[in-house]
């Protein structure tokens, strides 16, 4: 049985119109570079953005010192303010609709992010979510250790929400990263979906359980694995 859903937000239950890495891409050419979105996209999509700079300018082959990676950090995250001041930021179809139907069933709901703390409250708040009203938690890469990849967003979702069994969650998001977050946490469903980042083509590549085109697609899976374990 499902017991717990972590989303991720950007491109998946948040449509920002793709703001964070088209300001990316902006703070990182701003400093003399010339990459496309594409590439950008590819490379950093998901991951705590200061890793999502790192990982964009290793592509040109040459070796990048933390100081100038923290020093593009800098200009993407003050960039990112002006951004967003003045952005309509919405959910993602469904997205709220989705969040009621999975809490009617009985099971949590938890938002995680590669954003720090402070923009991912920020974005919630434009929405007019709240926590602990419309979904239970949320987790961001600056509460954790170790990002995406790895599982430690998921594991301290599950602990906020005391569920211990990790095939009894469900992690989805619009990346590869996201995926692999999901399978490396051991989840019970690792899930892609095209509203976000990456391509089915590109998602495919990290062998999820499936990919969705629609956040209300969750709930058929979850309704199927509940009848399965009936």
């Amino acid at each position: 049985m499902i017991e717990l859903v972590v989303f991720d937000m950007a491109g998946t239950t948040v449509d920002e119109n793709n703001v964070v890495y088209k300001t990316v891409r902006q703070a990182i050419n701003a400093a003399g570079y010339n990459f496309t979105q594409e590439q950008v996209q590819s490379a950093g999509a998901g991951k705590e953005k200061s890793q999502a700079i790192r990982d964009v300018l290793a592509l040109d082959g040459n070796d990048h010192p933390d100081t100038e990676v923290q020093s593009i950090f800098a200009d993407f995250r003050s960039r990112l303010v002006e951004a967003y001041d003045s952005l309509d930021v919405t959910e993602q179809p469904g997205a709220s609709e989705t969040f009621r139907e999975l809490h009617a069933r009985g099971i949590k709901v938890v938002l995680n992010t590669g954003y720090d703390r402070s923009t991912a409250e920020k974005l919630v708040h434009k929405i007019g979510w709240g926590i602990g009203q419309d979904f239970d938690a949320l987790v961001t890469a600056s509460d954790v250790e170790t990002g995406r990849p790895g599982p430690d967003m998921i594991y301290l979702a599950m602990a906020l929400t005391r569920v211990t069994d990790a095939s009894a969650v469900v992690k989805v998001g619009d990346s590869r990263i996201d995926i692999e977050e999901g399978q490396n946490a051991n989840c019970g469903m690792a899930l892609g979906i095209t509203t976000g980042a990456q391509p089915e083509t590109e998602l495919l590549q990290s062998n999820p359980t499936a990919v969705i085109h629609h956040l209300r697609e969750l709930l058929q899976l979850v309704d199927q694995t509940s009848q399965l374990s009936s």
